[in-house]
C-alpha cells in the first residue's frame, strides 16, 4: 500500500524538521511539489507568521555549523546565496570579526600542527586557511600566533 501523499505543508512541516531553511531554499524544494492552485509564498508567509520559519534562526544554524571550518568570506557569501541581506548580514557579520582569527587558529591547528620551517610549506598553509574563506589578516594572526607558541 503507497503512502498517502503530503499537502504542500506538510512537506514543508517534515523539511523544517530536519534542519533549519531559509525562504528562499524552502520555496524552491516546495515549488518542485506545488500543484496548480498551490500558493509557495502565501504557505511560507504562514510559516513565518507562526514562527516555523525564521530567517535570524537559520542564520544563527548555519554559522553554527559552519563556523568551525570556514572563515567568515565563505560563511557570508552562503548567507548571500540563501537570501539573507541587509541589516541582519551586516549584524552577523560582526558578529563573526570578532572570533575569525581564533577559528582561524583552531582550523590551521587541526591541520597542520606546527608553521612550517620553509617559504613554500608556509605558503601552503597560508593557501589554505583562505581557500577556507579567511581573510589575510586572520591568517597572519592565526600562524604568528602559533609562532609564540612553539618559540
Amino acid at each position: 500500500m503507497a503512502a498517502p501523499q503530503l499537502s504542500l505543508k506538510g512537506r514543508a512541516l517534515r523539511f523544517l524538521s530536519m534542519r533549519e531553511h531559509s525562504r528562499l531554499e524552502l520555496g524552491r524544494k516546495l515549488a518542485k511539489y506545488a500543484e496548480e492552485g498551490d500558493d509557495v509564498n502565501a504557505l511560507l508567509d504562514f510559516l513565518e507568521q507562526n514562527n516555523w520559519l525564521s530567517q535570524e534562526r537559520f542564520s544563527e544554524s548555519l554559522i553554527h555549523r559552519r563556523g568551525a571550518r570556514y572563515g567568515n568570506n565563505r560563511i557570508v557569501a552562503e548567507l548571500q546565496q540563501h537570501g539573507v541581506k541587509g541589516e541582519a548580514l551586516a549584524e552577523l557579520k560582526a558578529g563573526l570579526a570578532d572570533t575569525e582569527a581564533a577559528r582561524a587558529a583552531e582550523v590551521w591547528q587541526r591541520k597542520f600542527g606546527e608553521v612550517a620551517t620553509d617559504a613554500a610549506g608556509r605558503a601552503k598553509q597560508m593557501r589554505f586557511l583562505l581557500t577556507r574563506g579567511f581573510s589575510q589578516s586572520a591568517v597572519r594572526k592565526a600562524i604568528k600566533g602559533s609562532d609564540d607558541e612553539f618559540e
